[in-house]
């Protein structure tokens, strides 16, 4: 199951198993049964403290890993590779006892935790959001023995998945009911669970003292604005929603200089590490919901959280990014992840032999229906112009496939469903006006971005389409403000623009910084 090269990194890893466990398989006469059969015999035989066990879980194929003698243990439903591959590392390494890098007191109040939690989390093998959820409640249930988890391979439990409407991964239950939907670290799960920790928080936020660069978003931009201001020597802070931003949703990057091939969630993580070896105060699941401009003695600008908590700072660099646009047509919320998705890598396994369209036709549309070819029954892809807009080498791969239909001047007015999920799709030819209606399954939608900056209106100046207007230093209307990355006016939205706009911004805001006043910089401190 396993080749020579991964056998070797693997049982290097197995070295810091401290603990015995058993892996105990729950196995049928089905392919997939023999194919976990060969993965847990090849792990088995790279560790001593490692035995295989047989077990009878209702879902077969499925293996948990248990550690002897205790209630400590973590499940997997189908076999763990592509994505997954790592999570399963991390469990039998968690499970047989190698502590974990979470900081401790996130740790402890995993322990703390009271109650049974008896989590299950779908997932798909090529879903990159999925590994953080599932390593996050594989990480809990290592942790605190009240808390069971089980990650199930979707495609493989496609029964299972329609009696309970799964259409959108990872999809999180908790005690047989619905917990989350989408990517969600330990931190999230945990603000869940533990209600009094947002209040914790939000006290703890208060008392910091104001900062001299406050970095607003986490995404490539606001990392390295981050970077650059940290350099300097002056007090920095990063309040994200989400460290990583909308590159954690971003499956393969292959325009990033000097990197010829990543996948989003890998750059998240070393763009954190870097900002890590630097004095920076990272908050994450910090929303921000008011910018307060600069007034009276104190200098200082403000940023509302969503907790309440009001962080001050001499400078302020917003680097908020951008999400999904939608459709905004009757049916979308109603039906999203019920057949409406935005992600075709992580939810096009889950549509498996269905009928689906991709709406828009630039490069991410015409890749995500080359993508969802390979999975689906048939692909319908609409664009809104009368052409498509994707480099000519996809529009020609595109082309070549049998189960693809591609309709230009087409408008989607309608998303239809059974109150469940999606059943149909209208649209208008924009050439004739007349309506048309297709039966199928899925709706992905890929038309680009909107700026995450409705909390910023009237406050600073925006463009037309929402994006924050900024000047070549990336100088805001606000004085002291700054901005980087997608939620600006800045053309092009590239990850490497990002970074250099961030850069830029947090130099801008530095070169603020020294040329107040004396006794600005006194009031302020």
């Amino acid at each position: 199951m396993l080749d020579a090269n991964l056998k070797t990194q693997l049982q290097g890893y197995l070295t810091r198993i401290t603990m015995p466990i058993e892996l105990v398989a729950s196995l049928d006469d089905s392919a997939k049964s023999q194919e976990m059969q060969g993965l847990l015999q090849d792990i088995a035989a790279l560790s001593d403290k490692i035995e295989v066990t047989k077990g009878d879980d209702a879902r077969k194929p499925s293996f948990r890993i248990s550690r002897v003698g205790s209630e400590i243990g973590a499940s997997f439903a189908g076999l763990p590779m592509g994505h997954e591959f790592n999570s399963l590392v991390l469990a039998l390494l968690q499970v047989g006892g190698h502590p974990s890098k979470e900081a401790p007191e996130i740790i402890e109040q995993v322990k703390a935790l009271e109650g049974d939690f008896r989590f299950e989390t779908y997932f798909s093998l090529s879903c990159q959001n999925c590994p953080d959820v599932v390593q996050a409640l594989n990480l809990m249930s290592a942790l605190n023995p009240r808390i069971q988890h089980v990650a199930i391979d979707g495609a493989l439990f496609q029964e299972e998945v329609e009696q309970r409407k799964v259409m959108a991964v990872p999809s999180i239950y908790l005690n047989g009911e619905p917990f989350g939907q989408g990517r969600m670290g330990l931190e999230q799960i945990l603000a869940k669970l533990d209600t009094g920790a947002v209040a914790r928080a939000a006290e703890a936020l208060k008392h910091k003292a104001p900062f001299d660069v406050l970095v607003v978003g986490g995404g490539p931009a606001g990392g390295a604005a981050a970077v650059y201001a940290a350099r300097k020597g002056i007090r920095t802070g990063v309040a994200a929603d989400r460290f990583g931003g909308q590159v954690l949703d971003t499956m393969a990057i292959e325009n990033f200089i000097s990197v010829p091939h990543t996948e989003g969630p890998k750059m998240v993580t070393a763009l954190e590490q870097h900002v890590k070896e630097y004095d920076v105060d990272i908050m994450n699941l910090q929303k921000a919901v008011e910018l307060i401009p600069a007034s009276g003695p104190s200098g200082l600008i403000g940023i509302r959280l969503e907790s309440g908590a009001v962080l001050q700072s001499k400078t302020v660099i917003l680097s908020t990014g951008a999400r999904w646009r939608p459709m905004n047509v009757p049916g979308e919320d109603e039906y999203r992840n019920k057949g409406v998705a935005y992600c075709p890598h992580c939810d096009g396994p889950l549509f498996k032999g269905k009928r689906v369209a991709v709406i828009g036709g630039g490069n991410s549309g015409v890749e995500a229906a080359i993508d969802l070819a390979g999975l689906v029954a048939h692909v319908t892809l609409i664009e809104f112009d009368v052409s498509l807009r994707a480099d000519a080498v996809l529009q020609t791969k595109l082309s070549s496939l049998k189960n693809v239909s591609i309709i230009t001047s087409g408008q989607t007015t309608e998303v239809h469903g059974d109150g469940a999920k999606v059943n149909g799709l209208s649209y208008k030819d924009r050439k004739t006006g007349e309506a048309h209606r297709i039966e199928l399954e899925g709706v992905f939608v890929q038309i680009g971005l909107v700026a995450n900056t409705e909390w910023l209106k009237g406050v600073v100046a925006l463009s037309p389409r929402g994006e924050i207007e900024i000047d070549q230093r990336g100088q805001t209307s606000v004085p002291g403000v700054f901005a980087a990355g997608d939620a600006t006016t800045t053309p092009y939205k590239q990850i490497v623009i990002a970074m250099g706009e961030g850069a830029k911004a947090a130099l801008s805001a530095f070169d603020h910084l020294i040329r107040m006043a004396p006794a600005e910089l006194e009031t302020a401190a």
